[in-house]
């Protein structure tokens, strides 16, 4: 048995004239969280979607897609059966209870009435939903239905779980919540693939990434090798019209400092703290900030701060 759960080569789809993936390569290991990060329009949904056999590839001789041993082309239902799939956006009955939407769900699969009721109180508990079982789907929180949604994914107990934008436009709490259940989920030996759009999250809880753009892979590995690998470790923000009093400072134009504008803020990079604070001698307090660069800085990094035609 492969210790990939996922393989992809050379994967192409094309809607007319859109070029959606160009030629994406990566592994997915059993039981790790890999997230698709990447700007809206970068391919990772389709990709996604290519996955569980929602959608398929365009015709490429070089094309290899593994999912488990499968082909989604040819063995779509098979991949379905063992995957539970959350999409980006909520898609439960409002007209029923939370208990109702489980258990029509559960018909899906052939599941016994008996079993599908010990399922659901078990998936219920597992994401805190317990006094929720009765009621209707339109008298929950955002962050509730969220839940409801991840647990109606993992009915069937799926090995693979695909997550697309698992916990936009939740509260802090929420989201927290949710990270901690995909952990819980990876010990239990569920592969999880996610794409976001909150770098912290995918720093939080990816075992690896990729960043993509425009179809293409731009990075890949481990977030904070990623990191140190790539960008430097301090960025000080340097705010409004602040920014012009230091843009002849002989302190960034040293060797160790790298800096770029865009809008009315200014991001200077170094790997030394003290250089920083050179920088920032004759600033007043409130006009900057210096902290440790992050996965979003190195995000904006590569695939640009700019907006592109597809956002």
């Amino acid at each position: 048995m492969s210790d990939m759960a996922i393989q992809i080569r050379n994967l192409v789809k094309s809607y007319g004239e859109l070029l959606a993936v160009d030629n994406l390569d990566f592994d997915v290991a059993r039981t790790e969280c890999f997230g698709l990060l990447g700007p809206n329009g970068a391919g990772k949904t389709t990709t996604m979607k290519i996955i569980y056999g929602k959608a398929l590839p365009s015709p490429n001789k070089d094309t290899v897609i593994d999912i488990f041993g499968y082909h989604p082309r040819k063995d779509a239902l098979i991949i379905k059966a063992f995957s539970g799939i959350v999409p980006q956006q909520d898609n439960l009955d409002s007209e029923l209870n939370v208990t109702d939407n489980l258990l029509i769900y559960s018909r899906f699969y052939g599941m016994k009435a008996r079993d599908a009721k010990s399922r659901i109180a078990e998936l219920l508990d597992f994401m805190e939903l317990q006094d929720k079982a009765k009621v209707k789907i339109r008298e929950l929180s955002g962050g509730m239905q969220r839940r409801l949604t991840i647990a109606r994914a993992l009915i069937n107990k799926p090995k693979l779980l695909i997550l697309d934008e698992p916990t936009t436009g939740l509260d802090p709490q929420v989201r927290h919540l949710i990270w901690n259940k995909i952990r819980e989920l990876k010990e239990m030996g569920v592969t999880v693939l996610l794409t976001t759009h909150y770098m912290e999250e995918a720093f939080q809880i990816c075992d690896r990434i990729i960043i993509m753009d425009k179809g293409r892979k731009i990075l890949e590995g481990k977030p904070h090798q990623l990191l140190s690998a790539n960008l430097e470790a301090y960025v000080m923000e340097i705010y409004g019209a602040t920014k012009e009093r230091i843009a002849d400072s002989p302190y960034i134009n040293r060797s160790g400092i790298r800096h770029e504008s865009y809008q009315d803020t200014m991001f200077v990079y170094s790997n030394d703290s003290e250089k920083l604070s050179g920088c920032a001698e004759a600033l007043h307090i409130s006009d900057y900030h210096i902290r440790q660069a992050n996965l979003e800085d190195l995000f904006l990094k590569v695939t640009g701060r700019g907006l592109n035609e597809l956002q």
